[in-house]
C-alpha cells in the first residue's frame, strides 16, 4: 500500500501543482527498534526488504535508512530536517540540467501519509505544537484518503491551531482522493499471514521470498479465519512487520 502511496502522491502534483512542482524522488524511512512498536521486525530487515520493494519495483523511490538504525526514537519532524539536510546540504539540492556546472536547486521535502496519520495530528496533546508547525508549515504533507479515518474531522482543529500561530496550515495540507478504494494494510497482511492465507499480489515478490526465507515471527496463533465455518481455529503462521510488512511508514515524498 506504501509504495502505492507514493505514485498517488504523484499523480496529485501532476494534476494540481505542475505549475511549482516536479516530484524527482521518494524515500521511504523506516523507524528505528526504539519505536516499539508490538510485532514490528528488526529495522535491520525492514530497511533490508523496503530497499528490495523499491530496487525492484520502482525507478525513483528509495530508502533512507538513518531513521532506522538511531538508538533512539526520531519525531517524523527531525528526520524530515534529517533528508532535507541531506538532499539540499550535502548533494547540493536538485539538478536541473544536463550542464554538471548549472545552479541546483533546493528540494522541498514533504511528508506522506494516510488520512490515518493525519487524525492523529488532530488530536490535543499527541503532536507538539511545534512539531506540527514545522511538519505542515514548512515541509507540507501529502494525506492519501484511508477507510474509515476522516479528512475533514481532522482539518477543523488543525485548522484551529494554525490560526492561533497566524499560519494557514490548510494551505499545506493536500489531500489525495482515492479513485480505485484500495484499504490493503499492514495489520490485514499480518492477519492474512496468521491465518496461512495467500498474501500475492498485495506484496512485492521479493518481500514475501524475504519473509519465506526468513521465518519471521511464524509462531502459531489461535484466531478464527475468516473463510472458515466459524467452528475451527486459524492454524496458520504469522510473520509481524510493518508498511507492508516491511517499514512503520511511508515517511516522505
Amino acid at each position: 500500500m506504501h509504495l502505492r502511496m507514493f505514485e498517488m502522491a504523484v499523480d496529485y502534483v501532476r494534476q494540481n501543482m505542475s505549475d511549482t512542482y516536479e516530484v524527482v524522488g521518494g524515500y521511504l524511512s523506516p523507524v528505528s527498534d526504539r519505536y516499539k512498536k508490538a510485532g514490528l521486525a528488526n529495522a535491520t530487515h525492514r530497511v533490508c526488504m523496503c530497499e528490495l520493494a523499491c530496487e525492484q519495483t520502482s525507478d525513483w523511490l528509495m530508502v533512507d535508512p538513518w531513521e532506522a538504525i538511531q538508538k533512539e526514537y526520531q519525531p517524523t519532524a527531525v528526520v524530515l530536517n534529517h533528508i532535507t539536510t541531506s538532499v539540499n546540504d550535502q548533494l547540493g539540492g536538485i539538478s536541473t540540467s544536463p550542464d554538471p556546472d548549472a545552479p541546483r536547486k533546493p528540494a522541498q521535502v514533504s511528508l506522506l501519509g494516510g488520512s490515518d496519520l493525519l487524525q492523529t495530528m488532530s488530536q490535543p496533546g499527541v503532536w507538539s505544537l511545534k512539531d506540527l508547525d514545522l511538519i505542515i508549515g514548512s515541509h507540507g504533507i501529502f494525506v492519501i484518503e484511508r477507510s474509515g479515518s476522516s479528512v475533514s474531522d481532522a482539518l477543523a482543529p488543525l485548522s484551529e491551531w494554525g490560526e492561533k500561530m497566524g499560519k494557514n496550515w490548510l494551505e499545506d495540507i493536500h489531500v489525495v482522493r482515492q479513485l480505485i478504494a484500495n484499504d490493503i494494510s499492514s495489520t490485514r497482511i499480518r492477519q492474512f499471514l496468521r491465518w496461512g492465507m495467500s498474501v500475492k499480489y498485495l506484496l512485492p515478490n521479493c518481500v514475501i521470498e524475504y519473509l519465506e526465507e526468513h521465518q519471521f515471527y511464524r509462531d502459531p496463533v489461535e484466531d478464527n479465519h475468516p473463510l472458515g465455518d466459524g467452528k475451527g481455529k486459524g492454524k496458520g503462521k504469522m510473520v509481524e512487520g510493518d508498511s507492508n510488512t516491511a517499514s512503520d511508514g511511508a515517511r516522505v515524498a
